[in-house]
């Protein structure tokens, strides 16, 4: 295959990072926490831009914190149970993000009682699944479970997750929800869903890297703390500039008009594309039980095996035509391992065929159309 790396490039890794377009205008360059007029200027900026997001999103303003992004939203939230009273459980799914699942292991480590939430054949927490684990452990006091999956793109009905939770007998059970993948893609609701605290990372939106959100319905005592930022909750220099820019996209694409709109384009390009893929010999949509117009999964994330392909060379190969795809999370590139894939129950083969195929709302049908060609231009020489 001839490279054609210098011709324009078809982007599908949306779920890893999207295209920037927030505000690119200059913001007051002052310190927020400085008490002169720059710095005034540059508070002012980070609190128009707090309330604009708390008004997209439909929550207070002094619920939202601004952080790094999605790892240290998710970070914060759950090691606050180091500092929670009383042995209380942190259960979280299988498939949660590596910040999440990572972060389990350092908690049992340092002696904090923890637990698994399995999950179906298509990646998602159900009632059944979670109530397994509740009739487990009866000191559960902290649930870590993701809405969007990061590299399958299933869906976990939060709601019913929430009543489960909430009719579970004894103390109650704060729900955290990492909505990095659901923000500005499928429809959602801070407040009817009842979450207790969330995550939500500026790049996946168009923001800038290094920028993101914790909701938190109620103040936490944090694990970690130093300069009193945010309310104490996120301590270190506020970033102004990632602030402006989050509420900017925010705007553009949070909003449940535009997520609907959205999210009706990007069901019909995946249906064509999921059409297209399934009539190949040697592809396999994970998982299998997938089909078009599934509302089990977002329209967003696509994960597929090609026989004999493993899911690097796939990639590597679709790259060299100018076709941006991953292998899975980007935060857990550098290692062959995919736990996702492993607690849906996926055979070793297909994880290690598999790719992910993600889009945006920038995606065209030019584009799927690109991929199609992209990928059957590979099968023939691999």
């Amino acid at each position: 295959m001839q490279s054609n790396n210098k011709e324009k490039r078809t982007y599908f890794d949306w779920a890893a990072s999207a295209p920037y377009h927030g505000n690119s205008t200059l913001v007051p360059y002052g310190n927020p926490s400085s008490q002169h007029n720059e710095g005034r200027a540059a508070k002012s900026a980070l609190e128009d831009a707090r309330r604009r997001c708390a008004s997209v999103l439909k929550v207070p303003p002094d619920t939202l914190y601004f952080t790094s992004g999605g790892t240290e939203s998710n970070s914060i939230a759950l090691f606050s149970n180091l500092k929670r009273p009383g042995k209380g459980r942190v259960i979280s799914s299988l498939t949660e993000h590596a910040s999440i699942r990572e972060g389990i292991e350092t908690l049992e480590k340092m002696g904090k009682p923890v637990g698994n939430i399995s999950v179906d054949s298509a990646g998602r927490v159900t009632c059944e699944t979670l109530k397994k684990t509740l009739n487990q452990f009866d000191d559960v006091r902290f649930a870590a479970i993701m809405s969007v999956n990061n590299e399958t793109g299933a869906i976990t009905d939060i709601p019913s997750i929430k009543k489960i939770l909430n009719e579970h007998n004894g103390a109650p059970i704060h729900l955290h929800c990492d909505l990095v993948q659901s923000i500005g893609k499928i429809p959602f609701d801070l407040v009817n869903w009842e979450i207790d605290s969330a995550s939500i990372s500026a790049h996946k939106i168009s923001g800038l890297h290094g920028f993101g959100l914790l909701y938190l319905k109620k103040p936490i005592d944090v694990f970690y703390t130093g300069g009193g930022q945010e309310n104490k909750i996120r301590g270190g220099t506020e970033n102004t500039q990632g602030a402006v820019a989050l509420a900017t996209c925010l705007e553009k694409l949070g909003g449940i008009e535009q997520v609907s709109l959205f999210f009706e384009q990007a069901k019909n390009r995946w249906n064509k594309l999921i059409t297209s893929l399934t009539a190949i010999e040697r592809c396999t949509i994970i998982p299998k039980e997938r089909l078009i117009n599934d509302d089990r999964f977002s329209p967003y994330i696509l994960q597929a095996a090609f026989k004999d392909i493993p899911g690097e060379v796939m990639a590597r190969a679709l790259d060299d035509l100018g076709i941006a795809v991953s292998t899975g999370s980007a935060c857990s590139s550098s290692s062959p391992e995919r736990p996702v894939l492993t607690a849906m129950g996926i055979e070793e083969k297909l994880r290690i065929e598999g790719i992910r195929i993600s889009q945006g709302y920038l995606t065209s049908d030019e584009d799927i159309e690109h991929l199609i060609f992209g990928i059957s231009e590979v099968l023939k020489f691999l």
